[in-house]
């Protein structure tokens, strides 16, 4: 069954807080009114966040910050509702009671709202920010300036913030932009009110809650009827509720399902989902991200983010100095993109720095260098010691936060090195590393790597670069061997041909993915195993008999597995003591975990398909591959020790009616698990990568019996929702040689 993402009888409403502050020439910033009450933390502190530097000296501006609110009294109300359940769990319908004297067959009234809104909590808990401590609370604030000369400084400054739990909360911008008109002709907490009960009574109960698969399928594809099918089936359990209910009060039967057929309309493109507030007699249209991956936060630009830093090196390049081996991985004219996302990477203090700019654009700017390290949600850590705005007032706070990622308009930050490590420029587009830096230790792994493999001058650290004439010419080689250079020309290359936002994001996403497993290449080159790669023994043994092993990154050479991970020595080594690492690495394992109880393939399908990619194999080898990929499907689901599972299952008695309770769950069991294995075919197989190319190659083999197998796999993910997708994009030859083949 297809599950809400914001289900309608949940207790958790959109917006938690609305905000109101002013700035006051005898006392500064003030907050006026907090609604519905007065949120926990310094008033002072938020007015004077509300209320940015220079804010008087425009008509308008947008800041974003973050609260790191105390929810223990959720967390035990949430715990209480999952011992609940795991008590009716133990106990099923037997009827008999707890010690309150709860009947435990039959969930109480309390327990019935409580169950829909936390079905899926242990589903989707792997991807909550609970993992590193309490949600986060976004803050979206607008400051309004009016010219009035009747005041002191002849000037009215007012602030208005919505306080959320949705990541999303670039949608309210237009509802503020109408509540702080109303608010300074009304100031009075009944505005507020208003506000309040239009925003929160915004109804995304036809929302699906997607998997974490789906949601990077989705993001990944252009397809604006990608998962149109969820969204159907909530439509039409939607009109089957409405029916029941409009049964109960009316005679008539057949008007409330006319009614609710005219109500509801799918969408016209599933990446959005569309809804409506009424706010003040005025319907405002709101479309919400269907698919949203952690780290990212609210409407932003990597586009814009890349095009500031790239085109000043561009057009006059200039060497960092000075040098660091955790950032200049490529030598001193390391690409300024590629020196701040292994300070992101590497836990460096970043500050964003945009003077006479509003402070919009700095907080848009942190919220993109989060994402952009993040690659889509691959690693995580960034945002929780993000600050989009702060200021002066605060740097004693900030300070005592390692690695954080701040944005700023005060000049001030520039003539305090010792306050960040690198400082990102806006106005100029310049990247500076701080003289007074800290600099990289020589760890344990690093020497070891050294007396085994190539030197680590490879990725600029040491000082031959400063000796050389041609510094250009060493650069280019060695931006060959972190392929660096290469990547941004592809990103350059797409932003030039309007590609568009997904685009680069997907190419940040594949750099990210494809770091982290070199790192674990690196990992396991050095200290002879990886926590970035759990079930490596299963891959490497093939325990299920798909007759193809191994895992990992996929090495054209010897010696260019040696170069590459000469170049990412240091940065690896960097990254192996900081939080995104430790996030990824739980992430793993709670992911490994996951697929162990639902659908696990003992297979590295990306290690496979990169092999198809990026090797020239043999006959035999390549049908090895094949033949795994289809198992793989077919296995889906079956004890890997019971392989007679999988032709019992699919006789003509298990799918026909007469198949008795056991085997039909069974057989859905099945068909869930082959749908997430799919799942996770189409997320190593993107369409930007060729989609299905590689695999329609299959068709084409000598064997025979390689060719029937590519038909029953291709088969399988033409049946998929999404995989119908990729099969209509195939190219046409490919898809003459599968009805030959067929």
């Amino acid at each position: 069954q297809v599950r809400s993402q914001y289900p309608r009888d949940s207790m958790e409403n959109h917006v938690e807080y609305i905000l109101v502050a002013s700035f006051d020439i005898d006392r500064g910033s003030v907050m006026e009114h907090q609604y519905p009450g007065p949120i926990s933390g310094d008033e002072t502190m938020l007015a004077e966040l509300m209320l940015p530097d220079q804010a008087h000296m425009r008509s308008l501006d947008w800041t974003i910050f973050f609260l790191h609110k105390d929810t223990s009294a959720e967390e035990e109300a949430k715990e209480l509702r999952r011992e609940r359940r795991r008590r009716r769990r133990r106990k099923g319908g037997d009827g008999e009671g707890d010690e309150d004297g709860n009947d435990l067959g039959r969930p109480s009234l309390d327990d019935e709202g409580d169950d829909y809104a936390d079905a899926s909590e242990d589903e989707t808990e792997e991807d909550d920010d609970e993992l590193e401590g309490p949600p986060l609370v976004y803050v979206l604030n607008l400051v309004n300036t009016k010219q009035d000369n009747t005041v002191k400084r002849g000037a009215i400054v007012k602030a208005m913030a919505i306080c959320t739990r949705h990541s999303f909360l670039h949608i309210y911008k237009p509802l503020l932009l109408l509540a702080l008109e109303e608010y300074f002709r009304n100031p009075v907490p009944d505005t507020l009110a208003l506000l309040y009960d239009a925003v929160n009574s915004m109804d995304l109960s036809l929302m699906p809650r997607l998997s974490l698969l789906e949601r990077q399928i989705l993001q990944a594809s252009d397809a604006k009827d990608m998962f149109i099918e969820k969204f159907d089936q909530m439509i039409q359990h939607r009109m089957v509720e409405d029916a029941q209910r409009s049964s109960e009060h009316s005679s008539t039967s057949d008007s409330p399902s006319r009614k609710a057929l005219t109500r509801y309309n799918l969408p016209r493109d599933t990446h959005e989902f569309e809804s409506r507030v009424m706010y003040n007699g005025i319907p405002v249209p709101i479309k919400i991200p269907s698919a949203i991956s952690p780290e990212t936060v609210g409407d932003f630009s990597l586009v814009k983010l890349i095009q500031t830093f790239s085109a000043p090196h561009s057009q006059s390049p200039q060497a960092f100095s000075p040098s660091h081996p955790h950032l200049t991985t490529s030598g001193p004219y390391t690409h300024p993109v590629i020196v701040l996302i292994n300070a992101l990477l590497t836990q460096k203090r970043i500050v964003f720095l945009g003077h006479n700019q509003p402070s919009g654009s700095v907080a848009e700017a942190v919220l993109a260098a989060c994402a952009l390290a993040s690659g889509g949600g691959v690693l995580r850590g960034f945002t929780r010691h993000a600050f989009p705005y702060t200021d002066l007032t605060k740097i004693d706070d900030l300070l005592k936060v390692p690695g954080f990622i701040a944005g700023v308009t005060n000049p001030a930050f520039a003539h305090k090195p010792e306050w960040w490590d690198v400082l990102c420029d806006l106005p100029t587009g310049r990247i500076k590393i701080s003289p007074k830096i800290e600099g990289a230790p020589v760890t344990e792994g690093l020497l070891f790597f050294q007396q085994s493999n190539v030197p680590l001058t490879l990725n600029g650290a040491a000082g031959t670069s400063e000796k050389t004439s041609d510094k250009a010419a060493l650069n280019r080689a060695i931006e060959d061997v972190t392929g660096d250079h290469a990547f941004m020309e592809s990103v350059h290359h797409s932003i030039s041909s309007r590609h568009g936002e997904n685009v680069i994001r997907s190419k940040f996403g594949a750099y990210i993915q494809r770091f982290t497993r070199i790192a674990a290449a690196f990992e396991e080159c050095v200290y002879g195993a990886s926590a970035l790669f759990i079930g490596a023994n299963e891959t490497d043994t093939d325990k299920w008999n798909y007759g193809v092993s191994g895992h990992g990154y996929v090495w054209r050479s010897e010696a260019e597995r040696a170069a590459v991970l000469g170049g990412y020595a240091w940065r690896v080594e960097g990254w192996r003591s900081t939080r995104s690492y430790y996030s990824f690495v739980g992430d793993l394992a709670r992911g490994w975990d996951k697929a162990n109880k639902q659908a696990s393939v003992g297979l590295d399908l990306r290690f496979q398909c990169d092999r198809l990619r990026c090797l020239k194999m043999g006959h035999d080898q390549s049908a090895a591959i094949y033949l795994a990929l289809a198992r793989s499907i077919e296995r889906a689901g079956a004890e890997s020790d019971d392989a007679s599972t999988s032709a019992e299952d699919d006789s003509p008695a298990s799918v026909s009616g007469s198949a008795d309770p056991a085997t039909a769950a069974r057989n859905a069991a099945r068909e869930m698990a082959r749908y997430d294995i799919i799942n996770q075919l189409l997320v190593v197989l993107p369409e930007s990568s060729g989609g299905l190319f590689h695999i329609a190659l299959g068709l084409f083999h000598p064997r025979q019996d390689v060719r029937a197998a590519v038909v029953g796999l291709l088969e399988r993910i033409r049946e998929h929702p999404a995989g119908r997708h990729f099969w209509a994009n195939m190219g046409r030859f490919a898809k003459t040689g599968f009805w030959r083949v067929r």
